[in-house]
């Protein structure tokens, strides 16, 4: 049976998303205008793109998708207003000797994409009700080592973004139809997460992660902990940060009422919250949750960034520069990402 279509909402009772472009030499131009052509994406929310016109154009065309936004230069005062057309492009044009024949890190190309999220956070953390306001920010993918040429330190959108709004902490979540992932540890070498694990760095998704399950409609989140070490340490034999470390912070997290079990082996684990036993699983290391995340959802996880003062989801993949330009780039998670900023804005679900 077919799902009853909703009607969207009046466009002025719509929640503002702000999209960044990401990397201008990336795929991120691409992701958008296809996510966006879409009428059932377009009509859930109000959307204010922080880019580059020409490359969205170009991506347009490529597409053969007529354009269906309107552009306001960036620093124009007018941006400052609150926009009334279903999808506005904030135009950054000095950064248009970008083109479309560099598909590689650069420092312009870090300069840029850092520009464009910054100007985004700014509009989020305004006041509710201030003029030029956004509700959310979905992020387009930017390339690390582009930003590391115009000497930024820092090595993500979830460490930028922390520092940005002054959150005391946060965490990286993926969200799939399959599965749903959030990280204890994030951009650390492997060899460096045993000394950086602490009860502090493994209660904290457990708890963010429980808030942000209900916020996406799940009454009584059921969660589930990974064990750093082979078979989560098997009593002891491959290690101690199972009793010394995980076991502690499950505790704690149960005594706070969240339904919380573990540490289970990480080779098992995220086969039964596939088959719906648990609603989330917490991994210790990146590579640990991502793995199984990107085979099951390639195309529609999304990247949720918890613990901030700001709604953000992200597109879970990279800049793609080997595709650039060849019309290939699906634009599924960009789509889920969108999706998932408008329900977290408690905008009708849709």
């Amino acid at each position: 049976m077919s799902e009853t279509p909703i009607q969207p909402l009046p466009l002025d009772q719509r929640p503002v998303i702000g999209i960044t472009m990401g990397d201008p030499a990336g795929i991120g131009p691409e992701v958008v205008v296809k996510a966006l052509a879409d009428p059932s994406v377009r009509s859930l929310a109000r959307f204010v793109i922080y880019g580059m016109n020409e490359l969205l154009a170009y991506s347009a065309d490529l597409a053969e998708i007529e354009p269906f936004w309107w552009r306001l230069q960036h620093d124009s005062p007018r941006a400052t207003y609150d926009l009334v057309h279903e999808v506005v492009v904030l135009d950054y044009d000095d950064y248009s000797m970008l083109g479309q024949a560099v598909h590689r890190p650069t420092r312009q190309g870090g300069a840029a994409s850092l520009r464009f999220l910054d100007d985004a956070v700014a509009a989020a953390m305004k006041p509710v009700g201030q003029p030029g306001r956004i509700d959310a920010i979905v992020t387009a993918p930017v390339c690390k080592e582009s930003w590391m040429m115009t000497g930024c330190k820092f090595p993500g959108h979830t460490e930028f973004l922390q520092n940005r709004t002054r959150s005391k902490r946060v965490v990286m979540m993926f969200s799939s139809p399959k599965l749903n992932v959030a990280l204890a540890t994030v951009h650390i070498p492997l060899m460096e997460v045993r000394n950086v694990l602490t009860i502090g760095t493994v209660y904290d998704p457990i708890d963010l992660a429980n808030e942000a399950l209900k916020r996406m409609g799940i009454a009584r989140p059921k969660i589930a902990v990974c064990g750093l070490n082979p078979h989560a340490s098997e009593n002891g034999l491959f290690g101690d940060e199972e009793a010394r470390i995980i076991t502690p912070a499950i505790e704690v997290a149960r005594s706070s009422g969240i339904d919380v079990h573990g540490p289970f082996p990480g080779d098992t684990i995220f086969i039964d919250a596939v088959n719906g036993k648990y609603d989330m699983v917490i991994a210790m290391y990146h590579d640990q949750g991502l793995i199984p995340v990107k085979l099951l959802g390639w195309d529609d996880a999304v990247n949720v960034t918890l613990g901030l003062p700001i709604i953000r989801t992200s597109v879970d993949h990279g800049t793609a520069f080997n595709i650039v330009g060849q019309n290939k780039a699906s634009p599924a998670s960009m789509k889920a990402a969108i999706r998932l900023a408008v329900k977290m804005t408690g905008s009708s679900m849709r």
